[in-house]
């Protein structure tokens, strides 16, 4: 497979230089080449409050070359739009700078105002060659990934607010904003950011931006912070039904990369416990067009670089959409049943009214509907329709291996073996005694969804009781991790494999096992399973 991949990426390579010779305009050098500005845009002074500009025009090329590398979305790139221009003295009141940022590929600025809320200053103009090794970034490799930033849709974060809104996803709601070349506000940045198109919206990071829209939250976290709180205590939980409308969401809007440096999380204190609730961010890879061209088709195959999913009006691969977030979704997903995702998409159909779709696709500013936004709005349409096969689709690869994670005190999983393949798990904090004090999980799983069911017990005297007798089952793994844990399998599935694997340390563990049990005992301390490891990209 990794030959063929090689093969493959290498044709693409040899074709790409081929096409950029003959055929396609060669893409500057310079990134910081000024956006393109209509005559009406201001003389020197730049005096009147907007401008026409357009977001950059450098991915223009040949028809010919259109039809190898992709049409993806060069006109939108190129077509002047009107944007307001930026006064940071005057923008929320007065902002200051906090500190330069963005990730491989995004020019951003943080600002702050007088109340310490966050704003997110963001390039529409990516550079993504910092995702390539020093080698590659001045060969054939770094120009094409280069020229793949016109896949995107620059605009399309405008179109998510009224979306998201009426699914009841929290949401930042961006704007389009233009910096004066050499803007002295911007100090020792202004070589950066002026002259360019930039989306403006709040960062929802700090206690200061507890706005009305989070009612009652008593606090905002990153997810780093959410996992590290979650994995201490049972009393910290993620609002997963949360976590999966808003995934649906990213679903139907071909959002790929939602890794877990994508989100924050809203906290809620609720009859002592303390829910964290989703917030998405950062849409520069919604409404993506990949597949249009020749190359980026052929590297974009199930083989190749199957994440890079494109926006069509029906859903090609649901699990290239998941590849990305698949480190988030094995921690945020777990109580989610088949029933949920089906409820959830179905609500979501009803939200999201041909007026809702039709309202989102007009965000988009005048020029740019013209050119795409009877077709963003009939693909969303026909994504709708498609939503709830979608979720379906979408939970059967999450389910296949669910990760059932304790936290670092004490807490008894109850794993009860039922008739037609049924297995019931439970997790209860445990109070003195062994005493269940509060049941903080359960779930039905069907052996026909899920193949292995992982239980972490982390830190802490944890109990593991496995019982019940079926003819079929999923492999129920435990992975008791510190601390004196007990556990006991009174299980029985028919077969010759043994269905309970029991992960743990000789001396750390009171074991007594059934006929289904496979001790993977060591004599030296387990290491903590890469699962839980808490890890975040940015």
């Amino acid at each position: 497979m990794k030959r063929r991949i090689l093969l493959v990426l290498g044709g693409v390579l040899l074709l790409y230089a081929l096409v950029s010779f003959f055929f396609a305009n060669p893409t500057p050098e310079n990134r910081n080449t000024a956006p393109g500005t209509t005559k009406n845009s201001g003389s020197l002074g730049y005096l009147q409050d907007s401008v026409m500009v357009s977001a950059s025009p450098h991915y223009q090329i040949s028809k010919v070359g259109a039809f190898f590398l992709g049409k993806h979305y060069r006109p939108v790139w190129a077509v002047p739009v009107k944007a307001r221009v930026f006064n940071m003295n005057e923008a929320e009141g007065g902002l200051s700078i906090e500190k330069l940022g963005g990730g491989m590929q995004t020019t951003s600025l943080t600002l702050t105002d007088s109340a310490g809320r966050r704003f997110a200053l963001r390039s529409l103009d990516k550079d993504p060659i910092q995702v390539l090794s020093p080698f590659w970034r001045k060969t054939l490799v770094g120009s094409f990934v280069r020229d793949q930033v016109s896949a995107t849709n620059p605009y399309a974060a405008l179109v998510v607010a009224p979306l998201a809104e009426a699914v009841n996803v929290f949401h930042a709601t961006p704007r389009l904003v233009y910096v004066l070349p050499s803007d002295q506000n911007f100090k020792q940045y202004s070589n950066l950011f002026g002259n360019k198109l930039f989306l403006m919206e709040e960062k929802f990071s700090s206690k200061a931006s507890l706005a009305k829209e989070f009612g009652a939250a008593i606090d905002l976290v990153d997810t780093e912070e959410m996992l590290r709180r979650r994995y201490q205590s049972g009393q910290h939980r993620i609002d997963q039904w949360a976590y999966a409308r808003a995934r649906l969401l990213d679903l139907l809007l071909s959002d790929w990369d939602r890794h877990e440096g994508q989100w924050d999380w809203a906290v809620y204190a609720q009859e002592g416990e303390f829910w964290y609730k989703p917030i998405p961010k950062d849409r520069d890879q919604a409404l993506c067009l990949y597949d249009d061209g020749v190359i980026p088709w052929l590297a974009t195959r199930k083989f190749a670089a199957r994440k890079f999913e494109s926006f069509h009006p029906r859903f090609k691969d649901v699990f290239g959409l998941t590849i990305n977030a698949a480190f988030l979704d094995a921690r945020a997903l777990s109580e989610v049943s088949l029933v949920d995702f089906r409820r959830i998409a179905r609500e979501m159909q009803v939200a999201l009214s041909d007026s809702v779709l039709r309202a989102a696709a007009k965000r988009l500013p005048p020029p740019v509907y013209k050119l795409v936004g009877e077709e963003t709005f009939q693909k969303l349409k026909s994504r709708r329709q498609l939503l709830v096969q979608t979720a379906v689709e979408y939970y059967k690869i999450v389910a296949r291996e669910v990760a059932v994670v304790g936290a670092d005190e004490p807490e008894r999983f109850v794993v009860q073996r039922l008739p037609q393949g049924r297995t019931v798990v439970e997790v209860y904090r445990l109070g003195k005694g062994h005493r269940n004090t509060a049941k903080v999980y359960s779930r039905t799983f069907f052996a026909g969804e899920t193949e292995q069911i992982n239980l972490y017990g982390l830190s802490g005297d944890d109990i593991f009781d496995v019982k019940g007798t079926t003819n079929k089952g999923s492999y129920i793994c435990i992975y008791g991790g510190a601390g004196t844990d007990q556990v006991t399998d009174k299980s029985s599935v028919e077969g010759w494999r043994k269905k309970t694997v029991v992960v743990d340390e000789t001396q750390g563990v009171q074991l007594q096992a059934g006929p289904s049990t496979e001790a993977k005992l060591s004599n030296s301390a387990t290491d903590v399973p890469s699962f839980v490891r808490v890890r975040v990209r940015e």
